[in-house]
């Protein structure tokens, strides 16, 4: 298998709860994930709990994953994975066989601060390798400017209060 593997944190002045149920709705990720255009299937209760599914849809619309939430641990850690045919059509077709298993993980390095660490990896088969554009969505600096706005949206909440 071919395997890729992107990881990034960022500490943040708020409480791991606090970004912990921002991060762990997938309806915040189309604000936040330069990735994801959109998110379907969510069930109607949050938080997710082990088990629950969900769908999201890339940029271009064509390419769909779907999420199944593998562990639940507010505050410190939420793994989710997609297996099968990532990146399929509306129809179930194309995409690419494989699995990614998406892992957030939320520490206190020192009072008030929060260290959020997303860390993304890929596996697929040797026959079925990644296309070029993907290694855009999964570069570090997709991953950096996605904690930018998970930033910038923490900080319009918490104005908000």
């Amino acid at each position: 298998m071919g395997i890729v593997t992107t990881s990034s944190q960022t500490a943040f002045r708020h409480r791991p709860e606090t970004v912990y149920d921002f991060v762990t709705n997938p309806a915040n990720w189309p604000k936040t994930y330069p990735g994801s255009a959109h998110i379907g299937g969510l069930p109607g209760e949050l938080p997710l709990k082990v088990g629950d599914t969900w769908t999201e849809t890339g940029p271009d619309g064509n390419r769909i994953f779907t999420w199944h939430l593998a562990i639940a641990m507010r505050p410190r850690l939420w793994v989710f994975n997609s297996v099968g045919r990532l990146g399929h059509d509306a129809d179930g077709n194309g995409g690419m066989e494989g699995r990614i298993t998406v892992q957030y993980h939320f520490t206190e390095p020192g009072e008030g601060v929060t260290l959020f660490t997303r860390t993304m990896t890929i596996e697929t088969y040797k026959h079925a390798p990644l296309p070029d554009a993907f290694f855009r969505t999964v570069n570090p600096a997709h991953i950096d400017a996605y904690h930018a706005a998970v930033a910038r949206e923490l900080e319009a909440l918490a104005s908000t209060v």
